[in-house]
């Protein structure tokens, strides 16, 4: 894999640019925010508790004094939410540049959504695609969607035969394993998108990014889910070790929304050892994100459970 040159002063002038961070209260949304209001865009800090994101706003704002936040209250779990604060913005009418589909669970426990989905997948992939599809006559030409995998993708066990109940919780419940399958979704999402994208002659690019692995709260969430115990025993102290901090994770999001010369379909990630840490770069995408028929079937799993039909794509 070539090394990166990237750093954060490559990130263009993004003044006049309107930008959505899903789950931005904190970790690489957060550092994703930042980053992208440091370098002028116009920032929806969208998350579930409206408190946080305040919070979120303030501690951005020491930072980048001159930053432009607002805070926008939505939960990916719940395709209600996602539609009203899709219908926000349709009445806003101030058009959208750069959508990140961030926001993520790795919860431990088997739970449906208030739709009935199983709570990662809802969360992490459902939500996401309603939200892609009820925003996307609001991008402007030149737009990107950029949406946050994982490399626990490459674990993911969704195929052409993947049926409803499939995003569904059932039993045996092994939630690493809903886990993945929701960052494979994320990636099979993100690819499909943008073929569909491409073929009907729309100007605004898909992506994906994936941040390696990085020292956020979803790390921890993922540690409990496994059963792993946080005490700071030898084993968990070398394994800190080599987490980036959660701005570092934020790189290839921030690369995968304003880098030039990105063509779409593509997959940005950490360019170090195993793709676990360092500079964003191009990567080949996973083979489970390129399986065409399994992308095809969970589009329209995800389009009859959402009702988001993106323009007819």
């Amino acid at each position: 894999m070539a090394k990166s040159t990237w750093t954060e002063q490559d990130i263009p002038d993004l003044r006049g640019r309107r930008t959505i961070v899903t789950g931005a209260s904190s970790g690489i949304g957060l550092e994703a925010s930042r980053m992208l209001a440091g370098a002028g865009a116009e920032v929806v800090i969208a998350v579930r508790d409206p408190e946080r994101g305040r919070r979120a706003t303030e501690e951005i704002g020491r930072a980048v004094p001159e930053a432009r936040l607002e805070v926008a209250e939505i939960d990916l779990s719940d395709l209600a939410s996602v539609r009203r604060f899709a219908k926000r913005e349709a009445n806003l009418a101030r058009g959208l540049d750069i959508l990140v589909n961030n926001a993520g669970t790795s919860d431990g426990s088997r739970r449906s959504s208030a739709d009935g989905y199983e709570i990662q997948m809802a969360t992490n992939f459902l939500g996401h695609f309603a939200l892609a599809g009820l925003l996307l006559p609001l991008i402007r030409p030149g737009g990107r969607i950029v949406t946050v995998s994982s490399l626990m993708a490459r674990r993911g066990h969704l195929s052409a035969t993947t049926t409803p109940d499939d995003l569904r919780a059932r039993e045996p419940y092994r939630a690493g394993i809903w886990y993945a399958d929701s960052k494979q979704a994320d990636l099979l999402f993100a690819v499909e998108l943008d073929r569909r994208l491409r073929g009907a002659g729309v100007d605004i690019l898909s992506v994906a990014c994936h941040p390696g692995g990085a020292a956020t709260g979803m790390a921890s969430q993922r540690a409990r889910a496994a059963g792993l115990s946080e005490r700071p025993t030898v084993g968990a102290r070398l394994i800190r070790r080599f987490l980036q901090p959660a701005r570092a994770g934020a790189w290839p999001t921030v690369f995968a929304a304003t880098a030039p010369g990105l063509v779409g379909g593509e997959l940005v990630a950490p360019d170090g050892l195993a793709q676990g840490r360092g500079r964003p770069v191009v990567v080949a995408v996973f083979s489970t994100g390129r399986d065409a028929a399994a992308a095809a079937r969970l589009w329209e799993l995800a389009r009859h459970a959402t009702e988001a039909d993106f323009g007819g794509l």
